[in-house]
């Protein structure tokens, strides 16, 4: 595919991404520079070098689907390439996770300690691009909250030092104004009935539901390298594992297959429209 019309493929990702506009995402959309799903999907399409992915949003004693299903299917497409990738969380979802990937626990309810441990963690690993996909943000009280306004920093392991110290590229992927990343679009959020966050990123990604974004991200990178994106994304796979292991959807709290109360039929419909603009502009390429 052309480099020119991927890019113009990533912008129309961009769209669909929050055309349900579930939390108002399509609001925070104007208050992006444009093509930062494309430049996000370069950082992922160019890093060599290791990587940490930071995910895991804590709900009632247990972690929600959002954020680990897209953190793993990342973390999936990575090792594929030869890259090596880390899931950074904390528990419950630490110990469901380091079984079976490489993982780095975050201490929850550690705020003071946070900075200097992130620091030593970056300098341990070294890693070339870090990612965030739907991890609790500092709000501007230095606390953390969901999307009901309740305070949960007690079950929150801090990752926005990660983010704040790390000499390297960062990424975050976020969909109601909570998680970290937000920060670049705190204005805008005033119009939000949230408590936002305010940590900060170089590249800020949104979605109507955070795990989308990641799906569209590895689906962009399979469309640059002329790959089928579908063996990628084993979504009904990553879901039977993670409910085996205790998640729960975000909205309803129940175990269920689905992500922030949106059925797997739902994700589905919406990866089909992605894959019909991938389809479409590869036979606009084909005819040129």
């Amino acid at each position: 595919m052309q480099y020119s019309s991927w890019l113009t493929l990533a912008e129309q990702f961009e769209e669909v991404l929050v055309s349900a506009n579930l939390r108002g995402m399509q609001l925070l959309r104007q208050a992006l520079p444009s093509g930062y799903l494309g430049r996000a999907a370069e950082q992922l399409l160019n890093v060599r070098g290791p990587v940490l992915i930071g995910t895991g949003f804590p709900v009632l004693s247990t972690f929600e689907t959002d954020g680990p299903a897209g953190a793993i299917a990342l973390y999936r497409y990575l090792q594929e390439q030869g890259v090596a990738a880390t899931l950074v969380c904390g528990e419950p979802l630490f110990g469901k996770l380091s079984a079976d990937f490489r993982c780095l626990e975050l201490p929850l309810n550690a705020l003071a300690a946070a900075e200097d441990y992130s620091r030593e963690q970056l300098a341990l690993w070294q890693p070339q691009l870090v990612i965030s996909i739907e991890r609790p943000g500092l709000a501007a009280d230095n606390r953390y909250y969901n999307m009901r306004g309740e305070d949960i920093s007690q079950r929150c392991g801090c990752f926005d030092y990660f983010m704040r110290l790390a000499s390297c590229p960062t990424i975050a992927i976020g969909d109601g104004g909570n998680e970290i990343g937000m920060g670049n679009v705190y204005q805008a959020l005033a119009q939000l009935p949230i408590k936002p966050s305010v940590t900060t990123v170089d590249e800020l990604v949104i979605a109507d539901v955070s795990n989308w974004a990641a799906y569209a991200l590895v689906m962009l990178c399979c469309a640059a390298r002329q790959q089928p994106w579908q063996e990628h994304l084993p979504l009904n796979d990553i879901f039977a594992y993670l409910s085996a292991h205790g998640s729960v959807d975000g909205v309803s709290r129940r175990n269920e297959h689905s992500e922030d109360n949106q059925p797997l039929t739902v994700t589905f419909a919406l990866l089909e429209r992605l894959d019909a603009l991938i389809v479409q502009h590869d036979s606009l390429v084909s005819i040129q």
